[in-house]
């Protein structure tokens, strides 16, 4: 039995997988010496696969799930937790803004009987300001628009017990927001607070436009407030037209003069079909993730694994199972 799973999502991150491991290597055995290391390489472009199987082959604790592509970092979180065999399970990035020595406050929670222990970001060290900006806006712009309450200021940094990981294995969504689904699975729930450090090496994956199609992606997974917002907007307008129809009649009626205002007029009509083209947008959104689900093709392919025992095959065969009688 595992009591420790650490999933690790890594994307072009070959200078940073060594110093991670050393850095795992130093706290885990004091947790506990039943732990596994589970790197999930996204179609790395560099040499972070080969960096994973030299580990692989060094120590018997370390394994390796190898997309035969790049999938994105959710569904690379996702194949780690199909995969993972712990009591509890760790996500976490490899550029080392992540403390691995967290895991030990986060593990301590989770003894006290926690089901999901979140990472909470105090400070961010060596951010610009557009990035701390950008990313203080992401947060407060999903909690408005979401269903569920997600904290301000976290990642995919946490801890998730048997319970979580067993009910996030039984999603079946294509566009997933990870953050989001394990705070809409419920259980108890409370939180670490940690300094977040600046990268080790490399450049973040994160720019502003993946970070606003994450939000997209959070928003459309779990609201329909979008739709609502377009629909007051539209009730709004359709009042304004109705009492400016109202008020040239009875201007006309009174004065006899015509109604002028040719600029006017068409400043009015290209604003509402910009509103209109905006709303057909996000319908368009809601339909295309309704065509993407109904295609139901699998959520990443694999090109090899490495350390991944039978157990862990048998779960992937019958989470295919039930992918192909949806």
């Amino acid at each position: 039995m595992i009591d420790l799973s650490v999933v690790i999502p890594s994307y072009n991150e070959e200078g940073n997988i060594e110093p991670l491991y050393n850095r795992l290597n130093n706290i885990l055995p004091f947790i506990t010496d039943k732990y596994e290391i589970i790197f999930v390489n996204d179609g790395s472009k560099d040499n972070t696969v080969d960096k994973i199987e030299s580990l692989c082959n060094r120590d018997s604790q370390v394994k390796l799930i190898d997309f035969s592509r790049n999938f994105g970092h959710e569904m690379a979180n996702t194949a780690g937790l199909n995969y993972a065999s712990g009591s509890a399970v760790v996500i976490m990035d490899a550029d080392l803004q992540d403390p691995p020595e967290l895991i030990k406050d986060m593990y301590c929670k989770y003894l006290e009987g926690y089901d999901l222990v979140y990472a909470k970001r105090k400070k961010r060290q060596k951010e610009t300001l557009i990035k701390k900006a950008t990313s203080k806006l992401f947060y407060r712009f999903l909690r408005y628009f979401s269903n569920i309450e997600i904290p301000l200021d976290t990642g995919d940094y946490r801890l998730m017990s048997r319970n979580v990981v067993n009910e996030f294995n039984k999603l079946k969504e294509h566009n997933r927001f990870f953050r989001g689904l394990t705070h809409w699975i419920g259980f108890k729930v409370t939180y670490v607070e940690f300094d977040r450090p600046p990268r080790n090496t490399g450049e973040t994956n994160y720019n502003l436009t993946k970070l606003m199609k994450l939000a997209i992606d959070a928003v459309i997974s779990f609201s329909y407030k979008p739709l609502k917002v377009f629909n007051i907007i539209g009730l709004f307008m359709a009042l304004f037209s109705f009492f400016s129809i109202i008020y040239w009649i009875i201007f006309k009626i009174a004065t006899g003069k015509p109604v002028a205002g040719w600029t006017s007029l068409i400043t009015i009509i290209l604003f509402c079909s910009g509103v209109i083209m905006m709303q057909i947008s996000i319908i368009g959104e809601y339909t295309a993730r309704t065509y993407e689900e109904v295609k139901n093709r699998p959520l990443f392919v694999i090109n090899k694994t490495i350390g991944i025992n039978e157990g862990n095959d048998i779960k992937e065969k019958e989470a295919e199972n039930v992918s192909e009688k949806i």
